[in-house]
């Protein structure tokens, strides 16, 4: 087959099926290409999305007209919000999957998709433009197909060079049998990209049969529902428990006496783990105080008896697993369905690549997910919908410049593509600005995992307001459909409503709690209640009171049902009021950083020749080449005095620019 896209996606995990959606829908001929269609979406790992920092993402992904959130919502087992009493900028939703009923959705709404074309492929290497060397124009397959596109999205995952072990034995594998995908990264890297290895793992899974649960802490979801997605109308499904399990001390014995026995131990495997997410080995010899680590025991499915033992990686021998398992309170007589196992594979560290995930040296290659370093279901997502958009916008651009118009892209993409050369989210809109700057700034050493402590606004970063930050991008951009968009502007007027209505529904003095009185008035506003941090609107919503409204705007607003017991966001209001002016004040710290980012650094400064720079500084600048004063100050060692000196350098250089066109001015005339 020789064929030509305007966009190849590489790889169908998360972050290319993200990717393949977002360039499909904005009206790009797209071809997503994988080893292996039924696998596509597929949860290799922990069958669940969310999670602190995580639901923040998917929220946010939802928001510009990502499909995570749908699919979640769509084949949860269970919904649980998580950190609940410790305030709303930490709050996340986590949902338990089935996992196969989540890559079936996902699947079945991309074979829907005008625009998309899936293929069961191996991409064995790029093709290359042979007027210019480092210019993309295709993949070959390894069945020798040859298939040509404007931009190529690499979401290889971990399945490039990939090696899964289990004690000292191995092979090579993307995941447990599945083949990797050999030849493409050294390709790549004999281009002049670098490359590094990194490690993750998956627990064993045990048959629920063999499992004795009458002794377990049993762990519910939510009696109220939550939903990642803001559309409306979410299918409210059966829930199921998952349970809980500890080691002991005979577990952390076992562990142990095999630590020899471990890969990463006995030196079998040199790349880095997760630093948040270590394996039960880790545990154990990193925090020997511990006599005990917990286990979560959580479905894979409602077709299947497998249960996943969340918290239990590791890369020992299978005959070590059964001692280790056997050894936990209602384990005793477990039967492992499939042993736990780490993966090994090659990742391209971020900084060789721009915000729009673009890589910096090869023309038309953009790359997404544990590729570039990311661990989790969500930061893949989220990078893939990224890089499937500025794959897009480069290939539309391409093509008005071969003038051929392509009327099938969606109106206000063209429009977006006439203003703007990429799409670029900045760390004070979103979680996702956050993660994208982390990667293409800083050198990570680990599987980067997002958290909120990531975020430095991360009490205006909320997951219940990602769509007021979002949806107006998303629409704007082409992926936010028309009935989503009236959904959002909905919503946005009735908060605005019932706000107004906060401000003048008053409480007479005899209806206000003993202790809450106010002196010198009779009356107080909701507003003004709900400021007080001991009362919730829960609190209010079963006292009496009246509004000083007029008879007209009182009766519109009852006609919309808005009345205290009504409010339809009262999270949302009562977070704004309660936390106003720690919000107001990262709104300061925002508009100070944004300043920063608003100094913009030549493209192409000689960092290297900067010789009032470290030369620490000299060589971290050259090698992330960041475009702005803000890009340049979250590199790694780089110190305040180190951005005054390129201030000073920046403002020398702009006065030399003047005076050299003053100076040619003069000679002209």
């Amino acid at each position: 087959m020789q064929a030509n896209f305007d966009v190849i996606i590489i790889g169908g995990g998360h972050a290319g099926s993200e990717a393949a959606h977002a360039s499909a829908r904005l009206g790009l001929s797209t071809l997503l290409l994988t080893n292996n269609v039924d696998q596509i979406a597929t949860m290799p790992c922990n069958p669940a999305v969310g999670g602190p920092g995580k639901s923040q993402l998917v929220k946010e992904l939802d928001a510009l007209g990502g499909i995570m959130g749908l699919a979640a919502d769509a084949t949860y087992l269970q919904m649980k919000t998580l950190n609940s009493s410790k305030g709303p900028a930490t709050r996340s939703l986590r949902a338990q999957s089935d996992k196969k009923q989540y890559s079936r959705w996902v699947r079945q709404y991309l074979e829907a998709m005008s625009n998309l074309r899936i293929y069961q492929s191996a991409a064995k290497a790029l093709i290359f433009d042979e007027n210019k060397s480092n210019r993309i124009i295709g993949v070959e397959t390894n069945l020798g197909e040859k298939i040509y596109a404007l931009s190529i999205v690499l979401t290889a995952g971990t399945f490039l060079e990939g090696r899964i072990f289990t004690g000292h034995q191995f092979e090579s594998a993307g995941r447990a049998g599945d083949k990797p995908s050999l030849g493409l990264s050294p390709q790549i890297r004999s281009l002049g990209l670098e490359t590094g290895r990194l490690k993750t793992g998956t627990p064993a899974r045990i048959d629920k049969k063999t499992i004795d649960f009458s002794g377990l802490e049993v762990a519910p979801g939510d009696e109220e529902l939550s939903f990642f997605s803001f559309l409306p109308h979410r299918p409210i499904r059966r829930q199921y428990p998952c349970h809980i399990t500890r080691t002991n001390a005979n577990t952390h014995e076992v562990i142990l006496a095999n630590l020899e026995k471990s890969p990463m131990y006995s030196g079998a495997i040199s790349a880095s783990g997760p630093r948040y997410c270590p394996s039960i080995e880790d545990k154990v010899v990193k925090f020997p105080h511990n006599p005990s680590h917990h286990f979560f025991l959580e479905p894979e499915g409602l077709d299947t008896d497998e249960i996943y033992l969340q918290g239990c990686s590791t890369s020992l021998p299978i005959e070590v697993q059964w001692q280790i398992i056997r050894t936990l309170p209602g384990l005793e007589k477990a039967w492992i369905t499939r042993p736990a196992y780490a993966v090994e594979y090659d990742y391209f560290p971020g900084i060789q690549f721009n915000h729009s995930f673009a890589a910096k040296e090869l023309d038309g290659l953009f790359v997404a997910g544990q590729v570039l370093g990311t661990s989790g279901y969500e930061e893949a997502a989220t990078q893939g919908l990224m890089a499937g958009i500025n794959a897009a916008i480069k290939a539309y651009n391409l093509k008005t410049q071969l003038e051929k118009d392509d009327l099938s892209v969606n109106e206000r993409f063209r429009k977006y593509c006439d203003e703007y050369q990429d799409f670029v989210l900045g760390r004070e809109t979103s979680y996702i600005g956050t993660l994208v700057d982390d990667l293409v700034t800083k050198e990570i050493s680990d599987p980067y995992r997002m958290m909120t402590s990531r975020s430095e606004y991360r009490l205006v970063l909320r997951q219940d307001n990602a769509d007021q930050r979002l949806t107006l991008k998303g629409y704007e951009l082409g992926l936010v459909d028309d009935y989503r968009w009236s959904i959002y502007l909905e919503k946005q007027e009735r908060i605005e409503e019932e706000f107004r209505f906060i401000d003048q529904a008053k409480f007479a003095q005899d209806n206000i709690p003993t202790g809450m009185e106010i002196k010198g008035s009779n009356k107080i506003t909701v507003h003004e209640m709900l400021k007080r941090p001991e009362f919730t609107y829960e609190d209010l919503a079963k006292v009496n009171f009246h509004t000083d409204l007029h008879e007209e705007d009182r009766y519109a607003l009852e006609k919309k049902g808005i009345l205290l017991e009504k409010i339809l966001y009262p999270f949302e209001l009562e977070t704004y009021v309660k936390y106003q002016g720690y919000i107001d004040r990262q709104m300061v710290q925002i508009r100070d950083m944004q300043k920063r980012e608003n100094i913009k650094i030549p493209v192409g400064f000689d960092f290297k020749n900067c010789s009032i720079l470290s030369l620490e500084a000299r060589d971290k600048l050259s090698k992330v080449r960041p475009l702005t004063i803000g890009q340049a100050s979250r590199v790694g060692g780089i110190s305040p005095s180190d951005i005054s000196s390129i201030l000073i350098m920046l403002e020398a250089k702009k006065k030399n620019t003047a005076l050299q066109s003053g100076v040619s001015l003069h000679a002209q005339s």
